[in-house]
């Protein structure tokens, strides 16, 4: 069944974005509009970068030739490791709160109060909301299942950029 996954990637690339649009419609119809949550910065990294990962899949998956896949792949591939990390560093600061837990600026204030290189850094160091667990799924958070996912789009991807394309030319069958 792998093989035949491999043989289509179109179609793996397809489902990735599908997948990437399902979680957004769940997180944001359902745990922000009727659960009632509120994404940290640290989650509104994560739904950008789910967002790209999505479109970058989207795009892979219309690509007939090759080199339009490889990019769109690996634009995937580099967009998905960094909400990886971001989920990671969430899921670290889930299980090892700050000692001092104050709701900080949210993502948009702390970019419009401060340079860049200053509001960057400040996200990733997560506030009272980045370290709070309010949701949870078969024991994992929300960002634990996000670093989860995140891996998958990454793997699956990669499989798909590093297998050689069958004898007989470099265009994909759907």
């Amino acid at each position: 069944m792998l093989g035949t996954l491999l043989d289509r990637p179109r179609r793996v690339f397809g489902a990735i974005a599908l997948i990437c649009a399902a979680m957004l419609a769940f997180g944001i119809l359902y745990l922000q509009n009727v659960v009632g949550l509120e994404p940290c910065p640290m989650c509104i990294v994560q739904r950008y970068c789910l967002i790209l990962v999505g479109v970058f899949s989207a795009l892979a998956a219309l690509s007939r030739g090759r080199g339009g896949q490889r990019l769109w792949g690996l634009l995937g591939v580099g967009i998905g490791a960094f909400g990886a990390f971001t989920a990671a560093r969430q899921s670290w600061l889930q299980w090892y709160p700050p000692e001092v837990a104050t709701c900080g600026r949210d993502l948009f204030g702390m970019i419009e109060s401060f340079p860049l290189q200053r509001a960057i850094p400040m996200i990733f160091k997560g506030s009272g909301d980045c370290s709070a667990v309010d949701w949870t799924f078969l024991g994992g958070t929300i960002a634990n299942w996000s670093f989860v996912w995140f891996v998958v789009f990454i793997v699956a991807t990669l499989a798909m950029l590093l297998k050689r394309p069958r004898a007989g030319g470099g265009v994909y069958p759907a």
